[in-house]
């Protein structure tokens, strides 16, 4: 686990989320490389993909702090022009905007949101399940532009990422387990970041009713809880 040291995930309680807290891996570290290169990108936008709790809107959101950026609700591609949603801000963050993506009136506001941030020397990021690639535009031009954009992929992550992240999130509960717990639990899960997530917020929620201890005996509950 020494290659894990920073990625709060996207949780429902407060997390750390702060990049001191950052849980970089090879896994994440081409996201983090080249949110450490701004403003040097080789265009306005920066799109950032991985799969659900993955971390993406909090590898974002430490950008965001950075720059200043204005959250837009992705949403507002719908219905907002592109000169509105640039009014709001110097740089923007559109989180999870895959739903989107495909809309007429949503491709239009984000193609010349791209073309007016680009003259102007601006910055915006977006995040995303898919990648451009698997994306049906409904304009060329735009899709053109996405797919020549810098993309940052978030990996499948590896037992050390899982089990730094296993262990920061239990502290971000106040809970704090042993390496007993990792090596009991880490050999029979699904590889994935939502399966930490629900692992734990569930091993949370039987210690508070319970009134126990986070133990193996309890994980052992947790794990058969899940899979059944």
């Amino acid at each position: 686990m020494g290659q894990a040291q920073q990625i709060p995930l996207d949780l429902g309680h407060r997390s750390a989320s702060g990049r001191e807290d950052f849980l970089v891996a090879v896994s994440n570290q081409d996201a983090v490389s080249m949110l450490d290169h701004w403003p040097n990108w080789s265009a306005p936008v920066l799109i950032i993909s991985g799969p659900p709790a993955s971390g993406k809107t909090h590898i974002a959101d430490v950008w965001r702090q950075k720059t200043g950026a204005k959250i837009i609700p992705a949403e507002l591609l719908l219905s907002r022009s592109a000169e509105d949603l640039a009014s709001t801000g110097e740089h923007l963050l559109i989180d999870g905007v895959d739903p989107w993506l495909g809309d007429a009136d949503a491709d239009t506001t984000l193609f010349h949101l791209y073309n007016m941030f680009k003259e102007q020397e601006r910055s915006f990021l977006m995040t995303m399940r898919m990648t451009p690639t698997q994306v049906d535009f409904s304009l060329p031009d735009l899709a053109s532009r996405m797919r020549a954009a810098p993309l940052a992929v978030i990996r499948a992550p590896g037992d050390d990422l899982l089990s730094a992240i296993m262990i920061k999130l239990f502290a971000d509960r106040q809970l704090k387990i042993t390496d007993d717990i990792v090596q009991y639990v880490m050999p029979r899960i699904e590889r994935s970041f939502t399966a930490i997530r629900d692992i734990v917020a569930l091993a949370d929620e039987k210690a508070l009713s319970q009134k126990r201890k986070v133990s193996v005996p309890l994980m052992r509950e947790v794990l058969a809880d899940l899979q059944g």
